[in-house]
């Protein structure tokens, strides 16, 4: 694919480096926005919707590796890091955290433009709808905010991971060890008491009637689904 015509996000506290790739990226027809750290560059993934992220690792607010986890929530789009750190484990924990390419700083323009040309043409398929609705439950996967008729709802991490979970899998049925792996990780996945506890925290917090739940629905033996 070519990156002519192209909306491409800069997350970099460098104003030299925001500065260079923007007059590169808009020679070769690119439209761009510029965030100069962390939690600017996850708002303008919301509202600016590019098509390809260039992120910096040592930003100013959150480190680039927690941008990275954000993002991939609830978007596919390609991100390519460009960072100082050289070493291996870093450059294995952002990619297993879910970019698509890894540059060290300095590098070659022509190079970056090659692997944006790659990263675009393997654009995945996750949703890239930050807010998903369930009736007059919202859930907004950037933001990491719960409405429920229109006020705000105060989650726990965890009771905000099996929300996650079951509005990423909407009307989906997860079962217990489904969740269990996706909140608590490996080895918890028989652990259905901790599951039961917290699904009924969340649903206190959720549903008009704790007794009658219409969000989050048991599938007997089975797990949950979010409606």
């Amino acid at each position: 694919m070519n990156p002519k015509g192209v909306r491409v996000l800069i997350i970099d506290d460098e104003p030299q480096i925001r500065r260079l790739l923007r007059v590169t990226l808009k020679a070769h027809g690119c439209e761009t926005e510029e965030a100069m750290d962390g939690n600017t560059g996850l708002q303008q993934v919301v509202f600016f919707r590019p098509d390809l992220i260039i992120l910096d690792l040592g930003l100013p607010d959150l480190d680039g590796l927690e941008v990275v986890k954000r993002v991939r929530e609830w978007s596919a789009v390609p991100i390519i890091v460009l960072s100082v750190r050289d070493q291996e484990q870093d450059k294995v924990s952002v990619l297993d955290a879910g970019a698509d390419d890894y540059l060290t700083k300095p590098f070659g323009l022509g190079e970056l433009l090659a692997r944006m040309r790659a990263a675009l043409r393997h654009v995945g398929g996750k949703s890239e709808e930050p807010v998903l609705r369930f009736g007059n439950l919202v859930v907004d996967l950037a933001q990491r905010r719960v409405e429920v008729d229109g006020q705000e709802i105060k989650l726990t991490p965890i009771e905000w991971d099996i929300l996650k979970a079951l509005a990423v899998n909407g009307g989906k049925i997860l079962t217990h060890r489904q969740l269990l792996r996706a909140v608590w990780g490996p080895g918890y996945e028989e652990e259905i008491h901790y599951l039961r506890v917290y699904v009924g925290q969340l649903r206190r917090k959720i549903e008009a009637n704790f007794a009658q739940p219409v969000h989050i629905i048991t599938e007997p033996g089975v797990g949950y689904r979010l409606l």
